[in-house]
């Protein structure tokens, strides 16, 4: 037979007196950081022409557009790329 006693200790956190220090944000926490989701500068190591990744970075040519890089795997995909027509919703004539 189990008889149970009653608890003697008292809890860690008594939630009927809440009294958290501290629980307001920081000035600099008041808005969500923008850099946070945005990186000065990006890299694609995949080729969008044939969609591998280039292991190995050095000797293979590259596109610099506004803060993204790209790489390509020859001369011939970079070509390629370039000659891809913008088909952008916003993009006019």
């Amino acid at each position: 037979m189990h008889i149970q006693t009653p608890s003697q200790h008292i809890p860690a956190i008594r939630f009927e007196e809440l009294n958290w220090v501290a629980t307001d944000p920081l000035p600099r926490d008041l808005e969500q950081s923008h850099r946070l989701h945005e990186p000065d500068h990006m890299i694609s190591t995949i080729d969008p022409i044939t969609g591998r990744d280039i292991g190995d970075l050095s000797g293979h040519p590259s596109l610099l557009d506004g803060n993204l890089t790209i790489y390509f795997e020859s001369e011939e995909t970079k070509a390629e790329f370039e000659r891809t027509p913008v088909n952008h919703p916003y993009a006019h004539s």
